[in-house]
């Protein structure tokens, strides 16, 4: 496989496909230019080499186009970013597209507008009608899996070499970002950087683990993490269960949890994943107390009480100090730690302690020699959010993508480019 360190980008054409999903405020401003700074290492290795870039990207979840999904909105501050005048195609297939990229000129840099605003990127059909039959449906796929073909060869066409820099979205098979790498040579496709560390983070996590390992996971929902934790009973000595999952936990043991966040026909599951833990030797780790409020605002009245005990009216919205001190004293004397998902709702200021003492214990067992990896969207904002990203070993980009590493899927992002 060939690797971006060891390849020379003189005179090439680069097509980079980068994860440039950013939030904007209303007046389309960035709000967070963190995915696009984690490409920047791999963008400046190919100009430095003396290479021209064609950057490919989504931006939201378009059902066709849409000007407040148009990436025209980030090319200032791209450029800023690069040192670099930023070239725009303003549609990523049109004739426009192919004549910037075929003009390109070394050191020069073409963002394509939006994939998305194409259904061919991610391969699904738009505009069917609700009660459309299942053979309508099926025509409509086929006809849409056709034109994928033509739209992936097309943006092939622009370049020479193929770089998925976009691990956000290594668990798509897009066609920028699965698809496009068939069209390459195995010489001339490779990770970037941001991709390349992530793979490597994700494969110490789960592979080259030095115990004890500890994983956090918080969330809402026990549903959207059920594959995740069945596959880390396998590999961890402390799962600790944080977020809105712990109330569904509560009231699976019998306890009383108020109006807190509950999935009711999970109960039986939150019992069966208590008995596998038990059943593997796993440490599972719960919670023994909250702070509760009497409204989701943070400026409801709070107090502190027992897990199980959550008066009628009353949610808890994070984790109490008894709870701090179990979880920090775990997380403390581990040397490999995983952490997704908050222990309560830390957007309110009010509430963010819980998840502040976790990110800190993290951070002390990293400085001790464990190996810290944190990720998914929440508990990212977490650790910028309390100034401690740089304490831990690594911080990933990938969301989705990371937790369908951890269930232990192959990503076809990855997939295509080890191929």
């Amino acid at each position: 496989m060939q690797t971006i360190d060891k390849f020379n980008f003189a005179g090439k054409k680069a097509f980079v496909r980068v994860d440039f999903n950013v939030p904007l405020d209303e007046n389309f401003n960035i709000t967070d230019d963190t995915r696009m700074r984690a490409a920047l290492p791999t963008l400046k290795k190919i100009l430095a080499d003396g290479g021209s870039i064609i950057i490919g990207s989504h931006l939201g979840r378009p059902k066709g186009v849409a000007d407040k999904f148009s990436l025209k909105h980030i090319i200032k501050h791209l450029s800023e970013l690069l040192g670099v005048e930023v070239q725009f195609a303003n549609d990523c297939m049109g004739e426009e597209a192919a004549v910037k990229a075929a003009a390109l000129q070394p050191g020069e840099v073409l963002l394509l507008e939006n994939l998305r605003f194409y259904a061919e990127e991610e391969g699904k059909p738009r505009g069917l009608a609700e009660d459309a039959t299942d053979e309508e449906k099926a025509a409509a796929k086929k006809v849409v899996k056709e034109n994928q073909k033509e739209f992936t060869k097309k943006l092939a066409s622009y370049a020479d070499c193929y770089v998925n820099d976009a691990f956000g979205t290594a668990h798509r098979a897009h066609a920028s970002t699965a698809l496009i790498a068939k069209y390459f040579d195995a010489d001339n496709k490779m990770f970037g950087y941001l991709m390349e560390k992530e793979v490597k983070a994700v494969d110490k996590v789960l592979n080259d683990i030095k115990r004890p390992f500890t994983a956090i996971m918080g969330g809402s929902k026990v549903s959207s993490k059920i594959e995740i934790i069945e596959n880390l009973l396998n590999k961890v000595d402390n799962l600790i269960i944080a977020g809105g999952m712990t109330y569904t936990f509560t009231k699976a043991m019998g306890g009383k949890i108020g109006i807190s966040i509950c999935e009711d026909d999970k109960l039986d599951l939150a019992l069966e994943l208590v008995k596998k833990a038990k059943e593997k030797g796993v440490n599972l780790v719960l919670a023994v107390d909250a702070k509760i409020a009497d409204a989701f605002s943070n400026d409801a009245n709070t107090q502190f009480c027992p897990v199980n005990e959550i008066p009628d009216g009353w949610e808890g919205l994070d984790i109490g100090p008894k709870t701090e001190e179990i979880f920090a004293n775990v997380i403390k004397q581990s040397k490999t730690i995983l952490w997704n998902g908050p222990t309560g709702v830390f957007e309110f200021d009010n509430f963010t302690h819980g998840s502040r003492t976790v990110g800190e214990a993290i951070v002390e067992a990293t400085k001790n020699g464990a190996f810290s990896l944190v990720g998914g969207g929440d508990s990212v904002a977490c650790v910028n959010k309390f100034g401690l990203a740089d304490g831990v070993s690594y911080v990933s980009t990938g969301g989705g993508a990371l937790l369908e590493a951890i269930e232990g899927k192959v990503l076809p992002g990855i997939a295509a480019i080890k191929e």
